[in-house]
């Protein structure tokens, strides 16, 4: 049987320091993934920003959901946590 309060704690943390930096998200209520809000229309130059920060996201363009991004949450809370400097570096840049 899988854990998944395991998915539940990364779903958490990530909407609590997303949210609480400015981004916009709707909490899912089974998927894996997450689909904020682009601060960037363009959610294409958006997905090339956040590689600069190491951050692995898609658009959500490719999703039939263009001005959002695509976020997985298959990976662990200190994954989640190492990737806040990179969040914050893009909230900075987007004025939130």
């Amino acid at each position: 049987m899988v854990d998944i309060s395991i998915y539940e704690k990364s779903r958490e943390k990530f909407l609590f320091m997303i949210k609480g930096l400015g981004f916009e998200a709707v909490k899912p209520q089974g998927a894996l993934y997450i689909f904020p809000k682009s601060p960037d229309p363009d959610d294409v130059a958006f997905m090339k920003r956040a590689q600069e920060e190491n951050i692995l996201l898609v658009p959500g363009t490719g999703f039939g959901n263009p001005g959002h991004f695509r976020i997985s949450l298959c990976c662990t809370p200190e994954i989640i946590e190492n990737s806040r400097p990179g969040f914050e570096h893009l909230a900075e840049h987007y004025d939130f």
